[in-house]
C-alpha cells in the first residue's frame, strides 16, 4: 500500500506561492509582449488585462488563506529545514508589506503604469517631456501614497528603496554616495582626459542588425545562456524578463553604426539571464527560487559586461570573429579595439555609457528621486533639474529631453527608489569578481576565455542561495566580507587611470 504524507501547512503554502506566481508570470507575458510585439491599438485592454491579473495577485497574497497558512506553518517551524524557514521567513516580510496596500491601489497602478509605459515610449520618440509629465505625476501620486502606507524612518524614498533592496536605507546609501562621489569624479576626470586623444569613431561603420543578432547570440551562448529556455528580441529599451521556469527573455536595441552598443548590451541582460536561468528551478514561485535584490541581480549582469566582456582575454577569442562577420572591423588590431572599448567620455546616455563614468548617473538619479517624492521637485520642473545636475557632474548641457530625463524607462514603470541598485551591483560585481579568481579552476578559465568555472562559481555563491540570505549576508559569505567599495574602486582606477 502506497502511503502519501498528509499536506502540512508549509505544503499548502507553497502551493499558493506557486499559484501567485502563476498569475505574476502570465502578467510578465503580456508585459514583454506590450515592449516587444503588441500592436498600439491593443493598449487599453492590455491595461485592463495587466490591472485584473495584478489585483488577483495581490489578493491571494494578502488574504485570509495566505494568513492562516503562514500562521499554522511558523507554529510548526521547528519541523522545517533552513531553506524552508527562509521561505516562511520572506513570505511573512512581503505579506505583512503586502497587507498594507490595498488590492485598488495595486491595480490602479498597474493601470497607470501601463500607459505610462506608452506615453514615455512616444515622449522619448519626440523627444517631448510634455507628453510624460501627466503620467509622471500620477505615478508619483501613487509612489507617495504607497510609502506612506507602507511606513518609513527618515523619508518617503526608504519605503521604496526597501522593495527593491532588502536591508537599505536612504541615509545609508547617501553617505555610501557622498563618500564615493569624489572619488569617482576623479577617476571619470583622468579616465576622460585620458581618452581625449583616442579616435571616437574608430568602430563606426556599417554592420547589419542580421549579423549583430547572430554575434549576440553566439556570445550569450559562449558564456552559459541557455537559449533552449531563453531568447533574444528588440524593443526600445533593453530588459530581461522570466517568464516562468525554462522562459528567460532578452532584449536588446541595435545600432547600425556601432556592434558594440547592442552586444554589451546583450552581456549585460545575459548577466541577468543566466542568475534566472540558475536559480533553483523546482523553487519557482517560493523565495528559495527568487533572486534576492536587484543590488545582487545587477551585480551578475554588471560582471559579465565590464570584469569580462570588456576584458583582453574576451577580445582575443572574440575579436578574430566579429571581423569574419564585419569586414571593418579586420584593419583595427586587438590594442586599438581595447583603447576604443575602454575610451571614456562623458556621454548623456546611461545605458551608453563607459565604467569609469556610469556611477555619476546613478547620483544624479538618486538625488532627484529623493526630490520628487519628498515633493521638493515638481514634475514640471524635471527637465531643467534634470539640466543642471547633469551640467554640474558632466559638465555639459544635454541637447534634448530624449538624451536627458526621458532616456530610462523606469519611472514610467513605477520603479522609483531602484537606481541606487545599479551602483551597489557594480560594488558587488567587482567584489564577487575579485573573489571567484581566488578559485584556480576560475582564474584559470578566465585565462583561456572559458567562462564555465566562473559561471559554475556563480552558480554556487549566488545563484543557488535564491532569497534564502540577506542580500548583505549572501556578498558577506561569498566573498568573505560585507560589501566594500575598494575592489570597485581599485577595478576602476587600474582600468583608467594607469
Amino acid at each position: 500500500m502506497l502511503y502519501l504524507r498528509p499536506m502540512t501547512p508549509y505544503d499548502s503554502l507553497c502551493s499558493l506561492a506557486r499559484e501567485i506566481a502563476l498569475l505574476g508570470s502570465t502578467a510578465s507575458v503580456l508585459g514583454w509582449d506590450q515592449e516587444t510585439f503588441m500592436p498600439p491599438k491593443a493598449l487599453d485592454y492590455r491595461a485592463q488585462q495587466l490591472s485584473s491579473l495584478s489585483a488577483k495577485a495581490h489578493a491571494l497574497a494578502t488574504g485570509r488563506r495566505f494568513q492562516t497558512l503562514l500562521e499554522k506553518a511558523e507554529a510548526q517551524s521547528d519541523s522545517l529545514t533552513p531553506t524552508e524557514l527562509a521561505n516562511l521567513r520572506e513570505w511573512r516580510y512581503e505579506r505583512d508589506r503586502a497587507a498594507r496596500i490595498p488590492t485598488a491601489l495595486v491595480a490602479e497602478e498597474s493601470d497607470v503604469t501601463t500607459h505610462a509605459k506608452h506615453a514615455w515610449a512616444e515622449a522619448r520618440q519626440r523627444s517631448d517631456f510634455s507628453l510624460f509629465a501627466e503620467h509622471l505625476a500620477k505615478i508619483l501620486q501613487i509612489a507617495r501614497r504607497k510609502a506612506t502606507l507602507l511606513g518609513f524612518k527618515d523619508e518617503p524614498y526608504d519605503a521604496l528603496l526597501m522593495g527593491y533592496e532588502r536591508g537599505a536605507t536612504t541615509q545609508a546609501i547617501a553617505e555610501l554616495f557622498g563618500k564615493l562621489k569624489p572619488k569617482l569624479v576623479s577617476i571619470a576626470k583622468t579616465a576622460t582626459e585620458r581618452s581625449a586623444s583616442i579616435p571616437a569613431n574608430l568602430l563606426r561603420g556599417t554592420y547589419s542588425i542580421a549579423k549583430q543578432q547572430q554575434l549576440n547570440q553566439e556570445v550569450a551562448e559562449s558564456i552559459g545562456f541557455d537559449f533552449q529556455s531563453g531568447r533574444i528580441d528588440t524593443t526600445t529599451h533593453p530588459f530581461c524578463t522570466t517568464l516562468g521556469p525554462g522562459d528567460v527573455r532578452l532584449t536588446t536595441r541595435y545600432d547600425k553604426a556601432d556592434f558594440t552598443s547592442s552586444l554589451f548590451g546583450v552581456l549585460h541582460e545575459a548577466g541577468h539571464g543566466l542568475y534566472e536561468q540558475g536559480l533553483p528551478c523546482t523553487d519557482f514561485g517560493l523565495p528559495s527560487g527568487t533572486a534576492v535584490s536587484l543590488g545582487i541581480h545587477e551585480s551578475q549582469s554588471r560582471l559579465w559586461e565590464n570584469h569580462v566582456g570588456r576584458s583582453e582575454v574576451f577580445w582575443e577569442k572574440w575579436l578574430p570573429r566579429a571581423a569574419e562577420l564585419f569586414p571593418n572591423l579586420r584593419k583595427i588590431e586587438l590594442a586599438e579595439f581595447l583603447q576604443s572599448i575602454h575610451r571614456a567620455e562623458f556621454s548623456f546616455v546611461r545605458v551608453e555609457a563607459d565604467e569609469a563614468t556610469y556611477d555619476m548617473h546613478i547620483l544624479l538619479r538618486f538625488e532627484l528621486e529623493r526630490r520628487l517624492l519628498d515633493g521638493s521637485l515638481e514634475v514640471a520642473a524635471v527637465p531643467t533639474a534634470w539640466n543642471n545636475a547633469f551640467t554640474d557632474l558632466f559638465g555639459k548641457n544635454p541637447p534634448d529631453d530624449a538624451h536627458g530625463c526621458l532616456q530610462d524607462i523606469h519611472w514610467s514603470m513605477g520603479g522609483l527608489g531602484y537606481f541606487a541598485t545599479y551602483t551597489l551591483g557594480n560594488l558587488n560585481a567587482a567584489q564577487l569578481f575579485q573573489a571567484a579568481q581566488k578559485d584556480k579552476s576560475v582564474s584559470g578559465g578566465l585565462k583561456t576565455a572559458n567562462y564555465q568555472p566562473l559561471l559554475h562559481w556563480l552558480r554556487t555563491k549566488v545563484h543557488a542561495k535564491g532569497s534564502s540570505l540577506f542580500p548583505s549576508e549572501l556578498i558577506a559569505e561569498a566573498t568573505g566580507r560585507p560589501t566594500d567599495p575598494a575592489p570597485y574602486l581599485a577595478h576602476l582606477r587600474n582600468r583608467f587611470t594607469r
